[in-house]
């Protein structure tokens, strides 16, 4: 059974979201990255796949999808990231973020800002916004352009950008001081954001932390598409290890 519906920004925007629900008691919020939506087929697939452990909760960051606004690259999206965790801890008692590039750099920078959020998964994080290593010349032909143009992942992509030279806070600093427990996975293949950003990440992180490179591994929620086994895997030991089993709680 789904639950969907809008909530409103502190800066009065509208966040749309769907959520997946399967009657448990903890909740995985998945925040999908730039150009996608929570109707992007992969996450869709995501949140299923994890449902028979965790409610799943989908949403869809201002500029993309049913949500209002344009995207600030990273700058303001903290507030629709916020707006659902708030949301969701009305009735959950244990709270995970599954986010994926620039929605992983997102999720790191919301969760410095609430008590709400007990576990991170940043899946091909930027450790800063200036740093992104895009190259359109190493365009993963069947991931990005077959996939996207031609198949199923054209479903539930498009943005409307916004400025993209407001302040932004860097992933980098803040997990220097960050207590939540948090796993960075990347694929060493990702031309989008290399996975040395993943490193730098681990190597400052001061909570609890685990660091995954996925051989041969695309870009973030291609690592489902090519790599869903081994993702599937490293994503149910984390949440069990940090949501599910006592002495992390």
């Amino acid at each position: 059974m789904g639950l969907s519906g809008y909530l409103e920004t502190s800066d009065h925007h509208q966040i749309h979201y769907e959520l997946f629900l399967a009657g448990h008691k903890k909740v995985i919020i998945i925040a999908h990255g730039f150009f996608n939506s929570k109707q992007a087929v992969l996450l869709r697939r995501l949140g299923e796949s994890l449902n028979d452990q965790y409610d799943c909760l989908l949403f869809d960051f201002r500029g993309h999808g049913q949500s209002k606004g344009l995207f600030y690259w990273t700058s303001k999206e903290y507030l629709d990231l916020l707006s659902i965790v708030e949301f969701a801890a009305k009735s959950y008692e244990k709270i995970g973020l599954l986010g994926f590039s620039l929605g992983a750099a997102t999720s790191i920078i919301a969760a410095s800002k609430t008590s709400l959020i007990n576990s991170i998964i940043a899946v091909s994080a930027p450790s800063e916004f200036e740093k992104i290593d895009y190259h359109f010349w190493r365009l993963d032909v069947i991931n990005d352009l077959f996939y996207n143009l031609f198949g199923e992942g054209r479903h539930g992509k498009g943005v409307r950008p916004g400025p993209f030279w407001y302040k932004k806070e860097k992933p980098l600093e803040i997990v220097k001081k960050s207590k939540i427990p948090i796993f960075y996975i990347h694929g060493d293949s990702d031309w989008v954001i290399r996975y040395q950003h993943s490193e730098q990440l681990y190597k400052n992180t001061t909570a609890l932390k685990r660091l995954s490179i996925i051989k041969n591994g695309p870009h973030a929620e291609y690592l489902f598409l090519e790599h869903k086994d081994e993702m599937l895997r490293l994503i149910r030991e984390w949440f069990k290890e940090t949501l599910i089993i006592p002495q992390y709680n």
